[in-house]
């Protein structure tokens, strides 16, 4: 006489990588976040928008060497689509040939309606651009976090030079009591 097989009650993880062993690396810790420091010294950041980047292959493995530099980027609104301009990704050494131009005009890629809401807080905010403001990988994919941002007039800059100056000094007075 055989026995009837006994129905398993194992639940399935809540997360998918949940089950699985981890070698330890934190994929979150290889790829670097690359930030525009100077963005927030020379705008006032009005509002954020996170959008994806096209690129090439060789761009790719350059941004996730972290060999980026956004200080002088900004994005521009031309024919219906965001175009990033200015931004300096280096060239792949080991791409040889098939390697990329290192200052080329990038498509940023939104919905057709996050490309509308921008176009009309951009008229509707006098004097306003659109600023990079860090590029960083999500789920695999390299995504760039704009600012509609206003530029500071000079006297700005010195009030939050003076600021962080101040908090400086505050800190170091508190370490050395």
């Amino acid at each position: 006489m055989a026995k009837a097989p006994q129905p398993t009650s194992q639940k399935k993880p809540a997360h998918k990588d949940a089950g699985k062993k981890s070698d330890g690396i934190d994929s979150h810790k290889l790829a670097p976040r690359i930030s525009n420091r100077r963005a927030t010294f020379d705008y006032f950041i009005l509002d954020k928008i996170e959008c994806g980047i096209a690129l090439v292959g060789s761009e790719v493995k350059s941004v996730r060497k972290g060999h980026v530099q956004l200080g002088q980027s900004f994005a521009r609104l031309r024919d219906g689509q965001v175009w990033l301009m200015g931004a300096h990704i280096e060239e792949y050494v080991e791409a040889n040939q098939l390697n990329h131009d290192p200052t080329r005009t990038r498509r940023l890629l939104l919905h057709r309606r996050e490309i509308r809401r921008l176009q009309q807080r951009l008229q509707k905010e006098q004097g306003s651009t659109l600023i990079p403001l860090e590029m960083y990988f999500r789920r695999g994919y390299v995504k760039v976090l704009l600012g509609i941002a206003k530029g500071k007039k000079l006297f700005d800059k010195r009030a939050a030079i003076k600021e962080r100056d101040d908090k400086r000094n505050m800190q170091k007075a508190l370490r050395h009591q």
